[in-house]
């Protein structure tokens, strides 16, 4: 992986949101609490899923799974930065590095495509009550989730595997937080561009098409909704699927943020702000959203804590 002609290495400098002695202890203590409540907040979820048979649906199957990943994504991440932090040392070991760059990959990916199952489910219920349950049993949801895991899991492999074909030259400073795909080929000497293609068409695959398919599921839903005759019916079916748009709208919206940030000012603070809008502040808020907007989810956490 590293060239003789190359200076070697093993191992990158994460330089993180910033170098000031001074601002080191307030960045600690509020990432190691978003972490802290984003692990509790999904636990929570899961646990209060798990044992109650309420929630025994498709609905909170997918949730359950979706609480899972997002404790999996500032797992991948937040760890080592308050690692770093604490100790004062940015080096990562290549290894390391190349490991939570798939892992990262991978469970990004995975969120997204258990919210596209989610919006389907809510399509269903809606668009087509009377078959829901004959359509979303409980072979479907499990051949949904077990392909968009390895839907996942071939993706981040394929990504990772052409990034070690690459050669890092003297430069091994990540401006970033974590072992970000796009930073990381920034520091290659070799030819990316096999690379970069793989990751622009990855991201229009994985991530548009999906996209498409929860707005089209929505359209749908928000058409069958505006025939409901009455304001207390429109008011129900909307309220089924308002947590889950909510959410969709935090995980495209802190994306596209990145897209936009990174596009205008590379490698800047303002990116890297973003993307920890994406990987950490977005998992944290998700179980306040289903929490506060969801009443089975309310009472089911009323019933667990019971």
């Amino acid at each position: 992986m590293v060239p003789a002609n190359q200076t070697q290495f093993i191992e990158f400098l994460l330089m993180g949101f910033s170098e000031k002695p001074d601002q080191q202890g307030p960045l600690f203590g509020m990432f190691l609490g978003m972490y802290l409540v984003t692990v509790v907040g999904n636990l929570l979820i899961m646990l209060a899923i798990g044992s109650d048979s309420h929630l025994h649906t498709p609905m909170y199957f997918f949730l359950s799974n979706l609480s899972f990943v997002d404790i999996c994504v500032v797992s991948t991440t937040v760890p080592k930065m308050l690692l770093s932090i604490f100790t004062q040392n940015k080096a990562i070991l290549y290894t390391d590095c190349f490991a939570q760059m798939y892992f990262f990959i991978f469970f990004i990916v995975l969120d997204n495509f258990l919210l596209t199952a989610m919006a389907y489910d809510r399509f269903v219920a809606i668009c087509h009550p009377l078959h829901y349950a004959a359509i979303m049993n409980p072979w479907l949801c499990g051949q949904l989730v077990l392909l968009s895991w390895t839907i996942s899991f071939l993706n981040s492999l394929l990504q990772c595997l052409m990034v070690t074909r690459l050669s890092f030259c003297t430069d091994h400073e990540i401006q970033h937080f974590f072992c970000d795909l796009a930073e990381v080929l920034k520091l290659s000497c070799s030819d990316t561009l096999l690379n970069y293609v793989l990751l622009y068409f990855a991201t229009g695959l994985l991530g548009i098409l999906p996209l498409t398919g929860i707005i089209f599921s929505y359209t749908q839903i928000f058409s069958s909704i505006l025939k409901v005759p009455s304001t207390w019916g429109k008011y129900k079916a909307f309220s089924t699927c308002g947590s889950h748009l909510s959410v969709v709208s935090l995980f495209y919206g802190t994306g596209f943020g990145i897209y936009l940030s990174s596009s205008a000012t590379p490698s800047s603070w303002k990116s890297t702000v973003a993307s920890a809008m994406y990987a950490v502040v977005t998992p944290m808020l998700n179980p306040f959203i289903y929490a506060l907007r969801n009443k089975d989810i309310k009472d089911g956490l009323k019933r667990f804590i019971r």
